[in-house]
């Protein structure tokens, strides 16, 4: 994935971050110059190549400057919904329109989520249940509306990026190679055959599986691994087929997942451009709760480069959430 360098065509210069309007960033942050561990602070943007901090005026300038954006969240983290919105607000200042894509909602539930937003449905409760949030994502819609309420109040395109749960679970029970012969799986024009394997993606996601789920079979661990694959093309999908149908009107693609979606560009962007068949100019962006207690946890991302920039928020009521295998 491209770091900043590729994006704005000149190298990244070392400024202070200055906090943004909505309140979830710092205001100032003096002189900043490569971050250490001692340093770390909520609000800070950071760019793993240089391990340099971005200012308010260079992150805004990338955001506005790319095709398509993925966001990496740590589900349910307030201030993960804060940081989307508040790209999702910079986007419009830039004068393009940006069309949201959620995990959170599948295609199933499209329908749903399209008559919510033209007005057609009103009450929440009569939204969640057309839209199969439910049967596919559940859990506290407050925590989400948010996103929603932003893409209705400007009139926003709103897209479910997940493929319905009982096809994930298909694969997941069963393989790809079930899904693919269903009637279900023709219905949602799922690829035949399916695309070759990835073995980067491979490497990393198998060996993800194994940490979060010790003592499986390697059948098992197989199946998981296929249901993996399934979802990330699914939703690659989505933003492939809107970024090609994109009129005269200069628009943006917001990707919004959890952030094993985004991790190396991987799992969704790198399908995507596989996808597409031609460059796109995108961003991955890691959002990362921070914790005072651990900064180890920042320092492994940025040494690993797992994102193009690593955006640090106030942790969620869960606190630290670490990942799998520590």
């Amino acid at each position: 994935m491209p770091m900043l360098q590729s994006v704005t065509g000149r190298p990244v210069n070392i400024l202070a971050f200055v906090g943004l309007a909505c309140g979830l960033l710092v205001a100032t942050i003096a002189s900043a110059t490569v971050p250490s561990p001692g340093t770390y602070r909520v609000g800070q943007i950071i760019e793993p190549q240089e391990k340099a901090t971005l200012s308010d005026r260079e992150f805004h300038a990338i955001l506005q400057s790319v095709d398509i954006i993925y966001l990496g969240e740590a589900h349910y983290t307030p201030s993960h919904i804060e940081a989307a919105l508040q790209v999702l607000q910079s986007v419009v200042n830039g004068g393009r329109k940006p069309v949201l894509g959620m995990e959170m909602f599948s295609w199933d539930g499209q329908a749903g989520l399209d008559r919510y937003l033209t007005g057609a449905v009103t009450s929440t409760e009569d939204f969640l249940a057309e839209s199969r949030w439910k049967n596919n994502w559940g859990g506290k819609y407050g925590d989400y509306s948010p996103l929603v309420d932003f893409a209705k109040t400007h009139g926003l395109t709103l897209l479910g990026l997940n493929p319905p749960r009982p096809l994930v679970r298909t694969v997941a029970k069963q393989g790809l190679g079930a899904v693919e012969s269903s009637p279900e799986g023709q219905r949602w024009t799922i690829p035949v055959p399916f695309p070759a394997d990835d073995p980067e993606y491979r490497r990393v996601i198998y060996e993800q599986i194994e940490q979060c789920h010790t003592g499986l079979s390697q059948e098992v661990y197989q199946k998981i691994y296929e249901a993996s694959v399934f979802r990330d093309e699914g939703m690659a999908s989505v933003i492939t087929a809107t970024v090609k149908s994109d009129g005269p009107a200069p628009t943006t693609f917001v990707s919004y997942t959890g952030a094993g979606h985004i991790q190396y560009g991987l799992p969704i962007p790198k399908r995507v451009q596989r996808q597409l068949g031609v460059p796109v100019k995108d961003v991955t962006v890691y959002l990362h709760a921070l914790d005072p207690e651990h900064p180890e946890d920042i320092a492994q991302l940025l040494d690993k480069r797992i994102a193009d920039y690593i955006w640090l928020t106030a942790l969620g009521p869960q606190g630290r959430q670490p990942r799998c295998g520590e």
